[in-house]
């Protein structure tokens, strides 16, 4: 009896390797094929637009990731938290997704008018014409208004790990991404053309993730007010951390912005492309993972272990891609073009800044979807007193060293997570362990 008892055991884990074996390699797969797509399109945007207007590109795509988090300051976060309480039940789930998209679009009207004078007043400080950033401006609303629900969207398939048609869908806005804009910069080399290229099919995909979204919730349900109290509770929390973030996320082109010009903003930014292939281990660990790691019953060893599992395998994939950028410099620039030939050490600057901000995102998310999320008062008097030191003691009209305060930047916020992560654990009930 006990033989049986153990070989059912060991079948019951190795089914569950393969299960996780497989559902992992499907999604990885789909990802990387996502963004190698993602990642040709940025590469002939590159190569298809003029220097300065890559540099408006770049403005406008940072500024886009900007209001997308300001309209959403913790929203997603909630839905995730209250949706893993009640995940199994379509009706409430429906109820949870209904009351975040109603919030998102409110905090979207502001996100908008604070966003677009700020971008308007960048791009015209950098060089463009009143009449060109005005056609930016207006070129950007339709991929904001098709993020401000994507996101809340995809929520009810990842906590039902409903993947296969999540990738598919993503797949489909990628080659519709990579045909429209790439047809059109061959004829209209302008910024405003390749945004509104990026927008178009994000807005046709999300119609499709509505449909995919009403198999695991009920899209007939109407917001709740004690659902949007909760949502609302984490929001207060994480609303100033998320608009500290939303800037401190794109420090290096916020401060070359300010204190460079329009070539190192336009060579960050196709630095910045390279580093998209980090995009793939990103999206693997917010919708394998993190859905997960918010179902997991309040058990101080079982979070331990997985979270401990969950920084080691990001550890590896850092260490694996900056070795890969250290060992082939000169192979990695060669896929930007000639004009990008000699940026050997920025390269190598700009990879660990976006290692750490992948291991300070995911780590971010991973707290955030159990609803622990660090006090603002604490959080941001650390982080902005450090970069006002950085400020004042480096000369950031250099791109090298606007790098090197990204990376002080996110390695701290890494830190106070991991710390954050050891107190939130250690106030858990005994009777947890």
């Amino acid at each position: 009896m006990k033989s049986l008892t153990s070989n059912l055991s060991v079948n019951g884990r190795f089914e569950k390797w393969q299960q996780w074996t497989k559902l992992v390699a499907v999604t990885f797969s789909a990802q990387a094929v996502i963004q190698l797509l993602g990642l040709l399109t940025g590469i002939l945007i590159v190569r298809l637009l003029p220097t300065t207007e890559y540099a408006f590109y770049t403005l406008a795509n940072t500024m886009l990731g900007t209001m997308t988090v300001l309209a959403d300051g913790g929203i997603s976060s909630g839905v995730m938290a209250q949706g893993g309480k009640v995940w199994q039940d379509r009706e409430k789930l429906g109820v949870v997704i209904a009351s975040g998209l109603k919030l998102r679009k409110i905090f979207g009207i502001f996100s908008l008018l604070i966003s677009l004078p700020v971008l308007f007043y960048l791009l015209v400080h950098n060089g463009a014409s009143p009449l060109s950033s005005c056609f930016v401006v207006l070129a950007i609303i339709p991929s904001f208004f098709a993020a401000l629900s994507d996101t809340l969207l995809e929520t009810a398939s990842k906590l039902h790990q409903g993947i296969s048609k999540l990738q598919k869908n993503q797949l489909s806005a990628g080659l519709g991404r990579f045909v429209l804009m790439i047809g059109s910069l061959l004829v209209f080399p302008f910024t405003a053309v390749a945004i509104l290229g990026n927008g178009i099919p994000r807005m046709w995909a999300n119609l499709q993730l509505r449909k995919i979204s009403a198999e695991y919730a009920d899209p007939e349900q109407k917001s709740d007010p004690a659902i949007e109290k909760e949502i609302l509770t984490i929001v207060k929390r994480s609303l100033p951390g998320a608009i500290y973030f939303c800037v401190s996320g794109q420090i290096t082109i916020w401060l070359i912005s300010i204190f460079g010009n329009t070539q190192s903003i336009a060579h960050v930014g196709a630095l910045s492309r390279l580093t998209t292939v980090l995009t793939v281990f990103t999206n693997l660990f917010s919708t394998l993972v993190v859905p997960r790691f918010a179902r997991l019953p309040e058990q101080k060893k079982l979070l331990v272990q997985r979270f401990i599992q969950i920084e080691t395998a990001l550890f590896v994939i850092s260490f694996f891609i900056v070795a890969i950028v250290l060992l082939f410099p000169s192979q990695v620039l060669w896929i930007l073009g000639k004009g990008y030939a000699n940026l050997n050490k920025e390269m190598l600057l700009i990879t660990i800044s976006s290692c750490l901000a992948m291991l300070a995102g995911v780590t971010y998310s991973v707290l955030v979807s159990r609803g622990w999320i660090i006090k603002p008062v604490i959080n941001l008097t650390i982080n902005i007193l450090f970069q006002v030191l950085l400020v004042v003691t480096m000369d950031l009209s250099k791109t090298t060293n606007v790098l090197m305060f990204s990376i002080v930047d996110f390695l701290l916020a890494f830190i106070i997570l991991i710390i954050y992560f050891i107190y939130r654990v250690s106030k858990l009930p005994k009777q947890t362990l």
